[in-house]
């Protein structure tokens, strides 16, 4: 099942939205769209985008006069009141209802693969862990996803303490063939779980990558809902800046 995907740059897109709240923050009065276009070397639709999610998520605010001035999630940065925390799960389960999926963050930590952070509904429920995320990195999108983001050596040393099982007749269990589809997997393009962690569940995986953090947006659906997985995948991609900019304040 071959699936074409739109190529995205969540951490580029984070770095501009850090200079855009930086250059807020000193400047009360507001900043002209020209000076974030100069202070980000951005313009058009990038930057159009990019300050649309940013008044989305409520970093800034537009004066009736066309400035940026600082909003109220921005002004809360740095108070003590949890906000960046709760900033997460707010995009989180905008984003559930957004692309009518299960929604979830998945984490390389301590040489494991773990999902701290998940977002669903009765509507939208959460795949069940059958088995654990931790032990079927070789099956799963977020397992797959985080694990194309580590060197051959990483990946041979994680195999070898988690080896690769059969859960459904769909999942690689030949190290040599994942291998190659790990190392192959291009950064910018959905990597796709169709039945290989669970019979009944489709899911697709983003990197959500900064610096040596090794992280992953992850979407599930019913495998009745396949026909959804590369519009809610594309959307997924075009979703992890404003994820990876709430992990990263």
């Amino acid at each position: 099942m071959a699936l074409q995907h739109e190529s995205t740059a969540p951490y580029h897109s984070v770095q501009r939205a850090l200079r855009i709240l930086d250059l807020l923050s000193t400047r009360p009065d507001g900043v002209t769209e020209a000076e974030l276009s100069r202070a980000t070397r951005s313009s058009g639709p990038p930057l159009t985008g990019l300050l649309r999610m940013l008044r989305r998520e409520g970093y800034l605010v537009q004066a009736p006069d066309g400035a940026y001035l600082r909003g109220e999630a921005l002004g809360r940065l740095g108070d003590g009141s949890g906000a960046g925390r709760e900033s997460l799960q707010d995009v989180l389960d905008r984003l559930r209802t957004d692309l009518g999926a299960a929604v979830y963050v998945g984490r390389y930590l301590g040489g494991e693969v773990r999902v701290p952070h998940l977002a669903d509904a009765p509507d939208t429920p959460a795949v069940n862990e059958w088995v654990a995320f931790g032990a079927t990195g070789h099956a799963s999108a977020i397992g797959k996803c985080l694990l194309s983001q580590l060197d051959a050596e990483a990946r041979r040393e994680h195999l070898s303490r988690h080896r690769p099982a059969r859960l459904t007749s769909r999942t690689i269990t030949n190290e040599r063939v994942l291998a190659t589809r790990l190392s192959g997997q291009p950064p910018t393009v959905p990597v796709l779980d169709l039945q290989e962690y669970a019979v009944g569940t489709v899911c697709a995986a983003v990197p959500l990558t900064a610096g040596a953090a090794v992280g992953c947006l992850a979407l599930s659906l019913p495998v009745e809902q396949t026909h959804r997985l590369r519009p809610a995948a594309d959307a997924l991609n075009r979703a992890a800046a404003s994820v990876l900019l709430a992990l990263a304040l």
